[in-house]
């Protein structure tokens, strides 16, 4: 259903197809619920003392009404994303870049550079959809269209998601209700149902486990980071993921990216990890602010990487050990 039908329904028809629109009215103090006439129509009937006590004009609310309708089309609508390109620009000293990137649906692409090196800069020119208006003069393609604010809102504001080290939440609600209140603004049907598979997605990448009654601020790092990748996996509309260093964010690596490319999420990552770099499908190598090169992750490095999980997991079995009031001796071994 388009913005046209939208505007000529009668609101008690398009009310009934789509309920979220009894939000909007309630909103403005609009009693159209139950109304045989279109929006349009309606406000050709309000009375004069509305609009001297509305805080805006007849124009303002039939914009206000175009847009949460086309808000609604795209969340329902959103044209796929193909394949991301960000095309070369300059490095630190104004060196054009040897390289670009081209990044998929169903792909883990790391970003791999000493610290400094300009791994969170390639970030932040794709969350920003960059014009040759950054620092770096690289432009990032949608499509094989440049990502001007046309191409951004056909998808509705929601290409990016992000998911960082540091992530707190303030919100004085529970796991559910938070999930559920996401759920709803995206439009998603079975919100119920989405938000328990969630819940039981985020305790699976965590290790600990919590409630769907457990307050969100109660939540620790890495079951705040565990449940915001099973949100953007599940709930999330965004086909972009942005990872910033989860090296320790107390997540179980190789599901949570398992999750995301699962649900053909684009993911790219900047990371030191050795794991995270061998479980990608290929890598950027950054140098002094620029891309210099891409690797394929070849069928050596995946044979190093079963002999590096190896360690890990010997490694998270010691942390679990010495947490539960483990303690070395002559005589006993090391996981009894």
């Amino acid at each position: 259903m388009g913005t046209t039908d939208h505007l000529n329904m009668p609101l008690r028809e398009l009310v009934k197809k789509e309920p979220i629109f009894a939000d909007f009215l309630g909103s403005f103090h609009v009693n159209g619920v139950n109304e045989q006439k279109s929006f349009i129509s309606l406000l050709d009937t309000m009375p004069p003392r509305y609009w001297e006590d509305s805080t805006v004009s007849r124009c303002e609310l039939l914009g206000l009404f175009v847009d949460f309708a086309k808000g609604i089309e795209n969340a329902l609508h959103n044209e796929t994303v193909r394949e991301i390109k960000v095309l070369p620009g300059i490095d630190k000293s104004g060196r054009p870049e040897p390289c670009g990137l081209a990044l998929y649906p169903g792909e883990v692409t790391c970003i791999v550079g000493p610290t400094g090196s300009g791994k969170s800069r390639l970030l932040a020119d794709i969350e920003w959809m960059a014009n040759a208006d950054t620092p770096t003069k690289r432009t990032v393609l949608i499509n094989d269209k440049t990502a001007d604010s046309s191409i951004i809102n056909i998808y509705g504001g929601k290409l990016i998601a992000q998911i960082t080290q540091n992530m707190n939440f303030v919100l004085d609600m529970d796991v559910s209700d938070f999930l559920l209140l996401h759920a709803q603004s995206r439009y998603v049907e079975n919100a119920e149902e989405r938000v328990q598979q969630v819940i039981a997605m985020a305790n699976e990448l965590s290790g600990e486990r919590f409630s769907p009654q457990t307050p969100v601020t109660f939540l620790s790092g890495g079951q705040s980071r565990a449940l915001m990748i099973a949100d953007v996996a599940c709930i999330g509309q965004a086909p972009i993921v942005l990872i910033d260093e989860i090296e320790n964010a107390g997540v179980d690596k190789k599901k949570a990216l398992d999750l995301l490319i699962s649900n053909e999420k684009i993911v790219l990552m900047a990371t030191h990890d050795p794991m995270l770099i061998l479980l990608a499908d290929k890598r950027i190598i950054i140098k002094n602010g620029g891309m210099e090169k891409i690797l394929t992750t070849n069928v050596y490095e995946r044979s190093f990487f079963h002999k590096l999980e190896e360690i890990d997991e010997t490694i998270r079995m010691t942390r679990n050990f010495f947490r539960s009031g483990g303690q070395l001796s002559g005589t006993n071994q090391l996981f009894e």
